[in-house]
């Protein structure tokens, strides 16, 4: 797969921000991730994750910036054969999904990846409840562009601008 060599982690979490409330939370980090990276893959990966939102198809469970995360993860880093639980691709990818969600975990202060606690003291109506969603979808898409940056060798952009 190409892939972009320098990305602006910044630009990444920017990004889904903006794009969420146009997108559901996982698609602005799948789009995120696809556009930045500028992957040679389908819009469809996007379209794949639009049941992951708002807690998996509305039913508060994990949280769909989280489950975007993953999917983005999986797409880079997955398998596509069937060589058992051992297979060091699917070990690596299992590795990377533990720490974004223990990190999802911390990140949110609320020691959950529940869609229902991360947003139970909110009125759903209101903008306060959009405003924490995009920012943990912002946040969940910086994580997952430093954990490709990280694992492929890639520069970040950022760090460049800090150097100079």
């Amino acid at each position: 797969m190409n892939i972009k060599r320098e990305v602006s982690v910044n630009k990444v979490k920017k990004d889904a921000e903006e794009s969420f409330g146009g997108y559901y939370c996982c698609e602005a980090v799948m789009a995120s991730i696809r556009d930045n990276f500028e992957l040679d893959v389908p819009k469809e990966v996007i379209a794949m994750s639009t049941g992951m939102a708002v807690g998996a198809g509305k039913s508060g469970c994990m949280c769909g910036a989280l489950n975007g995360g993953i999917l983005a993860l999986g797409m880079l880093f997955g398998r596509t054969e069937k060589n058992g639980p051992t297979d060091p691709q699917a070990v690596k990818c299992m590795e990377l999904t533990n720490e974004l969600h223990a990190w999802f975990k911390e990140a949110t202060g609320k020691n959950s990846v529940c869609c229902r606690v991360l947003t139970r003291e909110f009125d759903t109506r209101n903008g306060e409840h959009a405003a924490q969603c995009a920012r943990f979808t912002g946040l969940c898409a910086q994580k997952v562009a430093e954990i490709i940056i990280r694992e492929m060798g890639l520069t970040n952009t950022d760090n460049m601008a800090e150097e100079a």
